[in-house]
């Protein structure tokens, strides 16, 4: 296809929004390519995706895969310290910043590994909600003047375990969630002979913005009320371990949408804590939780898939509103704690995936052509396409074409018409409404019902990965992540589309993309050339989406590449590491499959048609070895 002469990068940038909500990484080229810019203090070194898909297509990768610019990740934890630290210095604050991880939002040791090594000069810590997080943390977060977070509900063997990081030297911090868990945290304590560090989880009459606004409030399903948080603090007073009570934290969701939900938040949080120090009780340290939003669909507002601050904007409320509480109650500042995962992973991991097909309703055609013998119905479809052009009325040709069209479904079932006559009128109307929808473009109104049309007649782009392995949260959730071409950005979209997964489900589709400003039913992308491959990008998948994929179709996880940059290399990055994805046999052994045994009984089979003669012996081992190589093999289709 030729460049079209009415269409630039500019008009891609517009379509598609990359620089709105790609976060200073992700561009359009000049050469209509997608670019990526792992390192925004070097804005010199930029990546070609499509360089990237040819050398993992030298590299014999199968598609698809995971995309992970190791850089983002690191240039993101240090984008969070820095503002963090640059904001403390102008506020005169006098306490510090020590951040945590929370691994939930991406547990992959690939991520954890990079996240504990970037933030190693800022004390950048971990954070865990669960024993199996707990354990990994104990083995990753290795520096003693990191924090260490632990929420989420606990037994006794949390307990001790988080001792046993005390005894280690480690500065764990044991967040109680419910009352129980300080009891047994009390109990441990003094029969092992180890001071813990304490925190109390706070919960918030402030409530966040956006789906998660449920995790504050009465109805909150972590935290204590006010009433609990003093019996509590009385009690470690009580036992003799009130000095071990150092932290408050709080959380009111996450994706925060609304940053006057922070200001409120931090507010409230500052209040609890200079309370608390009025009551003789002398924290460390406030944890703000996590919620600091990632811009999905670019709007900059509060739209659930958006938010309508920045990160400077957020720390600056964080910083700024607990000094002023603080000053104003004339309490120490507190070191500052927060959990921002999805800020500090989401950019960093994107999905590739190739096209392999379409799927339009209207592609079959027959032909049409006047039969003396026609039933009336044909007939009057067959007037409707020729009326079009001398139409002004197009209300009225969509509504008796629209009408048709039932009553011919209704005819064929009563045997009044046959399957050919029946296929005519398929025909004719799509005919009729592509004839609308063209004119439709000139229309200054449309009418309501007409207004799907651009949705009805859109094609289907078959994609080779599964929406509930590597896109989740699209399906159960609704949210938006953006998608887009990764090449022929220099040329005008001109098929509107959705898209399908390779599932066999019907909710395996995409039928929700960031568009300009707002959120389109399709997306435009090009028509598929004949021998040409065609990838698209799903991006800002790296917070949750890469751990929370089920195998639906016993689709397992995708290829991983790392991806680091490198000024030396001539296309400014080098694939640093490839994780297989699952192969079949994998996911079958998960599912309580055996293999192996599967593979002797289908041996088994074959031989008993070689023995009946029915399949030759050569041909026999061929389809034996077959076999044996598709359990071994990757479980997406091969392109």
């Amino acid at each position: 296809m030729k460049k079209s002469d009415t269409w630039s990068v500019e008009d891609a940038e517009k379509l598609y929004g990359v620089t709105r909500w790609g976060g200073g990484y992700f561009e359009i080229g000049p050469n209509g390519n997608l670019h990526v810019t792992p390192d925004v203090s070097n804005d010199k070194m930029r990546i070609d995706f499509n360089d990237v898909i040819a050398e993992i297509k030298e590299e014999g990768i199968q598609f698809p895969v995971v995309l992970r610019f190791h850089d983002i990740l690191r240039s993101q934890v240090a984008l969070l310290n820095e503002t963090f630290i640059k904001t403390i210095e102008e506020a005169n604050y006098q306490g510090n910043y020590r951040g945590v991880y929370p691994v939930k939002v991406n547990q992959m040791r690939e991520v954890v590994e990079e996240i504990v090594d970037a933030g190693e000069k800022y004390n950048y810590g971990l954070e865990a909600g669960s024993k199996a997080e707990l354990l990994t943390v104990l083995a990753y977060n290795t520096n003693h003047d990191s924090l260490t977070i632990l929420n989420g509900y606990k037994d006794e063997e949390f307990i001790r375990l988080s001792l046993l990081a005390r005894k280690l030297g480690r500065k764990v911090v044991v967040v109680i969630e419910k009352f129980s868990e300080l009891l047994m945290l009390i109990k441990w304590s003094k029969k092992l002979d180890i001071e813990p560090i304490i925190g109390l989880r706070s919960k918030m009459t402030v409530k966040g913005r956006g789906k998660w606004e449920g995790s504050a409030g009465d109805r909150a399903k972590f935290g204590l009320t006010i009433t609990e948080i003093i019996n509590a603090a009385r009690l470690l007073e009580a036992e003799g371990l009130g000095h071990c009570f150092k932290l408050l934290h709080f959380h009111i969701g996450s994706q925060l949408t609304d940053i006057r939900a922070v200001k409120d938040a931090i507010n409230e949080g500052a209040m609890i804590y200079a309370e608390l120090h009025h009551l003789g009780f002398k924290l460390d340290y406030v944890d703000v939780g996590g919620g600091l939003g990632i811009d999905y669909d670019g709007s900059k507002s509060t739209n659930d898939s958006s938010m309508n601050y920045n990160i400077e904007e957020y720390v600056a409320d964080v910083v700024f509103g607990m000094k002023e509480v603080c000053d104003l109650e004339k309490v120490p500042h507190p070191t500052l704690v927060s959990e921002s995962g999805r800020a500090i992973t989401a950019h960093h991991s994107c999905v590739v995936a190739e096209i392999v097909g379409e799927i339009r309703s209207n592609s079959a055609t027959m032909d049409t052509s006047y039969l003396a013998d026609e039933h009336i119905l044909v007939t009057n479809m067959r007037l409707l396409v020729t009326a079009i052009d001398n139409q002004e009325n197009l209300q009225e040709i969509f509504n008796d074409a629209s009408q048709y069209k039932e009553q011919a479904a209704a005819a064929f079932k009563l045997r009044v018409i046959s399957l050919e006559e029946l296929a005519k009128i398929e025909t004719l109307y799509w005919q009729i409404m592509e004839s609308l929808q063209a004119k439709m473009q000139s229309q200054k109104f449309v009418p309501e019902d007409m207004q799907e049309l651009d949705f009805s007649l859109s094609s289907q782009y078959l994609c080779n990965f599964s929406v509930f392995q590597s896109a989740a949260d699209t399906w159960a959730i609704d949210q938006v992540l953006p998608i887009v071409p990764l090449t022929r950005m220099n040329e005008r979209p001109n098929v509107n589309c959705s898209l399908v997964d390779i599932t066999c489900d019907s909710d395996g589709k995409i039928d929700q993309f960031v568009l300009g400003k707002g959120i389109s039913n399709v997306l435009p992308m090009h028509k598929l050339n004949k021998g040409e491959e065609y990838h698209l990008g799903m991006f800002l998948t790296g917070a949750y989406q890469d751990v929370m994929g089920d195998m639906h179709n016993l689709f397992g996880r995708l290829n991983e590449v790392h991806i680091f940059s490198h000024d030396d290399d001539p296309l400014d990055f080098y694939i640093e590491e490839v994780v297989t994805g699952s192969s079949v046999d994998d996911v079958l052994t998960i599912m309580q499959y055996h293999p192996k045994a599967m593979a002797q009984s289908v041996k088994k089979l074959i031989d008993g048609q070689i023995a009946k003669g029915t399949i030759k012996p050569r041909e026999g081992v061929k389809w034996t070895d077959f076999y044996e190589d598709c359990l071994k093999g990757y479980t997406y289709l091969k392109t």
